[in-house]
């Protein structure tokens, strides 16, 4: 098969791998260790293991978790499940215990490829019929495998309460890495730097399907160091990186520098996942003289679904772009278009739109009116074809680029047998974006604390994810019907400044 990036990608992960394979080349190094995959040597890890997977029964399409953090082990099993026609299910370590037990049990998989390190939290979350992937030295024939077939699973948070899961076939997958190649102009010479993790959409679509699309490769590290982000990029070779504007804001006011090698080499930056200040931008670009290139993404679009233009000319900042390789629009609930500098839904239609939420066809419905895939987040639209991010309809929080579900939070804190009324809620925040708060009424004549609460919140859902800091009310806001109306609680606690 002939790979273009001309237009959407034809084919299967499993094909574009032969080809790159084919061509020759670096896939994967690592910066912090000096390690280094080449294409050849990613596709025989990837048949290998997905021939011993299908000789153990392993049905084409069905879900296979990854627990891994970045790494050489962690990409193998990712293309190897991908290379077998197997649905891979990345599992999202900073989920928290509830969250991740959810996900290993909603998935339906029956084998797991997981990290040394997350063996005991593995076990404490998985379900009966889940074991450990053991390599059997079998062989079998691998499944044939089409475009459409399913190729992803990944869970987000949802207004609910619970994750919901994400199903991305072959096609919208690699239409993830594409959407990001047309927009940033890769090419088989570009080496993409992968600091954020692999099992979050942007770390998995942008970086690792960027570079299987483009040809180019990719310089990954464990995790996010602002002490030794540049140092690890220089050691990379990179050419382009993707970050949050939580990196960000930690790199600008950081101690450490590019050198002038790295900056010269150094196209682009790119931020994602939340907005990025527009004071944040300029100052980072004025410091170190790299351009950021503002865009917006989901789990439902494989990641990118706005861009902005590479040259900086021509960028709007305050603005995540428009749509490249997929179309953006403003629209109302019944898909009636807005006009310019009105307000309403952002709204996407293209080739990287998700297949379905695994086992909700309610839920599915709802988010697509035809086509196009109902964001949840209002924005307006310039007479240039510019999209402004204004709001969301949906009432996560979104924290260092992680969308958390306040209800996710309300239940963690009613176990507590006192608490009578809880509300979590967004908080701005110049460091996170936003980060998570929670007011509580408690029952009369309770003894508990905020610090009881809070060490409840951290057992349940992680540290992360666990309110900063918890008030304690005598009464929270309530609707006509008696719903907590958690979106007053910033201005009832802060006022409207």
């Amino acid at each position: 098969m002939k790979l273009s990036t001309a237009s959407p990608p034809e084919g299967t992960v499993r094909d574009w791998l032969n080809a790159r394979a084919d061509a020759g080349g670096t896939a994967i190094t690592l910066p912090e260790t000096g390690q280094e995959l080449s294409w050849a040597e990613l596709r025989a890890t990837a048949a290998e293991t997905a021939a011993d997977l299908t000789s153990q029964g392993i049905e084409k399409g069905e879900s296979i978790a990854v627990v891994h953090p970045n790494g050489l082990q962690g990409v193998k099993a990712l293309y190897a499940a991908l290379y077998g026609g197997f649905r891979v299910t990345m599992i999202n370590l900073a989920a928290g215990p509830d969250a991740i037990g959810y996900a290993l049990d909603h998935s339906g998989a029956r084998v797991a490829f997981v990290h040394k390190a997350q063996i005991e939290m593995f076990n404490a979350a998985r379900p009966e019929r889940m074991s450990l992937y053991a390599p059997t030295g079998g062989s079998a024939a691998l499944h044939d495998l089409r475009a459409n077939d399913d190729a992803l699973l990944m869970y987000t948070s949802g207004t609910t309460g619970r994750p919901k899961g994400v199903v991305h076939t072959h096609s919208s997958l690699l239409a993830g890495g594409w959407t990001v190649s047309k927009a940033h102009h890769l090419t088989p010479d570009d080496r993409a730097f992968g600091v954020l993790p692999f099992y979050h959409i942007n770390g998995l679509c942008v970086s690792v399907m960027g570079s299987l699309v483009s040809g180019g490769s990719l310089a990954m590290v464990s995790r996010f160091s602002a002490s030794q982000f540049w140092d690890q990029a220089e050691k990379g070779g990179i050419t382009w990186f993707s970050v949050v504007p939580t990196i960000i804001s930690h790199l600008l006011h950081g101690e450490a520098d590019p050198s002038d090698a790295l900056k010269s080499r150094l196209r682009f930056g790119r931020s994602a996942s939340s907005a990025l200040a527009v004071e944040t931008q300029n100052a980072f670009q004025k410091r170190f003289g790299i351009s950021i290139v503002e865009t917006m993404g989901l789990t439902e679009t494989a990641a990118q679904c706005l861009s902005n233009p590479l040259d900086p000319a021509q960028q709007k900042i305050g603005s995540p772009g428009y749509g490249i390789g997929n179309d953006g629009r403003i629209a109302d609930e019944k898909g009636q278009l807005c006009a310019v500098g009105e307000e309403g839904e952002i709204q996407i239609r293209g080739p990287n739109v998700m297949k379905e939420y695994l086992k909700n066809p309610e839920a599915t419905r709802e988010t697509f009116i035809g086509d196009w895939l109902r964001t949840g987040d209002l924005g307006r639209i310039d007479a240039d074809g510019f999209i402004f991010v204004t709001g969301r309809l949906k009432e996560l929080i979104i924290k260092g680029g992680e969308n958390i579900a306040p209800r996710e939070i309300d239940e963690a804190l009613y176990e507590h047998g006192d608490v009578v009324e809880a509300a979590a809620f967004a908080r701005p925040n110049p460091e996170y974006g936003e980060r998570v708060e929670a007011a509580v009424r408690l029952s009369e004549g309770s003894s508990a604390t905020a610090d009881d609460l809070l060490a409840l919140c951290i057992a349940r859902v992680g540290k992360f994810k666990a309110p900063d800091h918890v008030h304690l009310m005598d009464e929270l806001p309530k609707g006509p019907s008696g719903k907590i109306q958690r979106l007053y609680l910033n201005e009832l606690l802060y006022g409207k400044g």
